[in-house]
């Protein structure tokens, strides 16, 4: 099946082996122990779009969740297969706005995450995003992401992306915003700041 391409993953793969040792440096429960009261105790289904080094989804299967990985750069994903083997990580080749091969599947997930994903996403590809992250999320389901703002690198596209707009862009859908506070990510970066935005899907 012919590789998605995904605009905003510019650069990913040069920078893939650089990358897959820097994003591996902070644990997964210190990156998210805002949130883990959002995540399920028994084992679940989760949806981590955007994997990168596949730490995210590691953390995940390691509490004995099953995840569907996706990453859309062919270099990022084969190292994080590389460096998280495990029964319960399935990858997929795919990526926003449209997710056209996970809606395919017609499979809801209990927890949505999106970590460093939504500033990759201009306005309009933001607004087709929504509904498509609406419709894979369980009812009851959480949805996971964190906003970056402030100066772009050299060679990336990144978007300014506010609290604001994704809260009024999910609430009218369904999913309900309970946690909305600055985040301490992995990779401390002069002039950039990170939002963390929780979201639970109405029943």
């Amino acid at each position: 099946m012919k590789s998605v391409r995904v605009s905003g993953t510019e650069h990913y793969a040069e920078e893939a082996p650089d990358l897959l040792k820097r994003y591996e440096t902070i644990s997964f429960g210190a990156t998210h122990r805002s949130v883990m009261h959002l995540i399920p105790k028994d084992p679940c289904h989760v949806l981590d779009i955007g994997s990168g080094t596949g730490r995210d989804a590691a953390g995940f299967a390691e509490l004995g969740h099953r995840v569907v990985a996706v990453e859309p750069t062919e270099e990022m994903r084969r190292g994080a297969i590389a460096l998280h083997p495990s029964r319960l990580i399935e990858w997929l080749d795919d990526g926003l706005p449209d997710l056209a091969r996970v809606l395919a599947r017609h499979e809801h997930f209990d927890v949505v995450m999106l970590t460093a994903v939504w500033m990759h996403l201009d306005e309009q590809q933001r607004w087709r995003a929504m509904p498509n992250l609406v419709a894979l999320a369980s009812e009851g389901g959480a949805m996971i992401m964190t906003l970056r703002h402030g100066p772009v690198p050299p060679g990336r596209r990144m978007f300014e992306v506010s609290a604001e707009e994704t809260i009024g862009l999910a609430q009218p859908l369904g999913f309900r915003c309970v946690l909305n506070q600055p985040a301490e990510l992995s990779l401390r970066q002069p002039g950039v700041t990170w939002t963390r935005l929780a979201f639970l899907k109405e029943l």
